[in-house]
């Protein structure tokens, strides 16, 4: 190990002491100041993956299917390297491995597991080479980061082409993912089959039209946005044949179970979350684990106790009642949260926390494509609390959607905006949030309810080491 490497590391673990130390998250700042002192820091850092260097990227999911991948191969007994706390821009990424590190260098380990944000794919990719890519989905996203989904597309496309050697674990659902299938390396699709699921939000729907002849695609079945089953009568190119797919998917108690169909034989599978779109996250992990050479039972044990991040429908307990708090950055994820709030049932007070921050996306004009005219006539919805930097424009949004001025209450401020939230008399709470306003909601509901509860045998869970991406 060069020197230079070793200074980066003392460097990135002193910077990531003295951010705790004044009481900061700083989750990238260790990779920020390890890449001044060594740019080829990530470099080397993968290059000792004694197994390999497995990224995981994409619109949504990526956190969620990152950590599920981890905590399989953690519970196989291997080493890990992992941005458990979703930093994923290449500061973030590298921060991982400072943290993974001793005084004396990096520790062994045999995989490294990193969640990677699209526009930062190419330039880690291309430092990483990794073995494996995998690829959950693609929905518009920040459009003033990300410009049009084509061009974020195009930017994963390029750069995988790039790699010398990588596997490919592709959503089969996802027309703009699957289509990555006809590059020239090894890959293995993962896929839901039909199922009860009522999806939300026609008009977010980003693929109408085949990628590669450009006749509009036929669909049988929407899963949600442009995920389902479909077909090109132009071409011929259709939703490919899954080598992992999950049947007879629902929602059952606290989680969702189903059976897992994978190499002809037919595995129960039992996840300990809310959350329809949870199940392709799984399953993407579950598909990476296996061409890993994890055992399938194994595999799947590994995610029944899996524990969701912070915001990812993290779980608090008020007064008996359940509370959950889940972010929001785009039309699919949005009215995927929202079919949750619907499907929930009993009667429910809902905050939306609405920031424009550069990691929000300052450009909000998405929020109209989200489907809150469901919201208008569902029963057991109370309240609605608007809060965050853009709290107005969110009540006019749920205004035009037809919602009662009465039932709208608007608090910029958060932690005035989480009081009044929980003061209402729902039997349970929901917090949706985009990035930079999860953070003090998240501190607040920490603050009055002293941390995650428990339901029904479920242990909730609290990362206080995220941070913004």
């Amino acid at each position: 190990m060069s020197f230079r490497h070793c200074l980066a590391i003392g460097g990135g673990m002193a910077a990531g002491y003295l951010s705790q130390v004044l009481g900061r998250r700083g989750s990238s700042l260790p990779g920020v100041v390890a890449l001044r002192l060594n740019p080829a820091a990530l470099r080397e850092f993968a290059s000792r993956a004694a197994r390999g260097v497995v990224l995981v990227t994409g619109t949504n999911g990526k956190t969620t299917t990152n950590n599920m991948l981890a905590r399989i191969l953690s519970a196989a007994g291997h080493r890990v390297v992992c941005n458990r706390e979703g930093a994923n821009m290449r500061p973030g990424v590298t921060a991982a491995f400072v943290r993974a590190s001793g005084l004396a260098g990096p520790r062994p380990y045999d995989y490294a597991v990193l969640e990677v944000d699209e526009a930062s794919f190419p330039r880690v990719a291309a430092e990483a080479q990794p073995r494996m890519v995998v690829v959950t989905n693609f929905f518009r996203d920040q459009l003033d980061r990300y410009g049009e989904l084509d061009r974020t597309i195009t930017l994963i496309r390029e750069s995988i082409t790039g790699l010398p050697a990588a596997q490919l674990v592709l959503n089969a659902d996802d027309p703009l993912v699957a289509q990555l299938g006809r590059l020239d390396y090894p890959v293995w699709y993962y896929g839901l089959a039909a199922h009860g699921h009522t999806a939300l939000g026609a008009a977010a729907r980003e693929a109408r039209f085949c990628p590669f002849c450009g006749t509009a695609l036929r669909y049988s079945l929407y899963h949600y946005s442009q995920l389902g089953f479909y077909a090109c009568p132009g071409c011929g190119f259709a939703r490919p044949k899954p080598a992992v797919e999950a049947h007879g998917v629902c929602q059952d108690g606290p989680g969702l179970a189903g059976t897992v169909h994978l190499q002809g034989r037919r595995i129960p599978l039992r996840l300990p979350t809310r959350g329809f779109y949870n199940i392709h996250n799984a399953l993407a992990a579950l598909t990476a684990a296996s061409l890993l050479g994890i055992e399938t039972a194994r595999s799947l044990a590994a995610l029944a106790l899996y524990e969701p991040a912070t915001g990812r429908l993290q779980r608090f307990t008020d007064r008996g009642r359940a509370v959950y708090l889940n972010l929001v950055k785009n039309p699919a994820g949005f009215n995927e949260s929202l079919a949750l709030v619907l499907q929930a049932g009993g009667t429910r007070d809902i905050c939306l926390a609405i920031n424009d921050n550069a990691a929000d996306g300052r450009d909000i004009s998405w929020l109209w494509d989200v489907d809150f005219e469901a919201l208008e006539e569902a029963p057991g919805l109370l309240r609605f609390v608007c809060c965050g930097q853009r709290a107005a424009e969110m009540a006019v949004r749920l205004k035009y959607a037809g919602l009662p001025e009465e039932r709208l209450i608007v608090r910029p401020g958060f932690p005035a905006a989480v009081r009044e939230t929980l003061a209402g008399e729902g039997e349970a709470v929901y917090f949706l949030a985009t990035y930079t306003a999860l953070w003090p909601v998240e501190a607040e509901l920490e603050r009055l309810l002293g941390g995650a509860g428990e339901e029904e045998g479920l242990t909730g869970h609290v990362d206080r080491r995220s941070s913004v991406p």
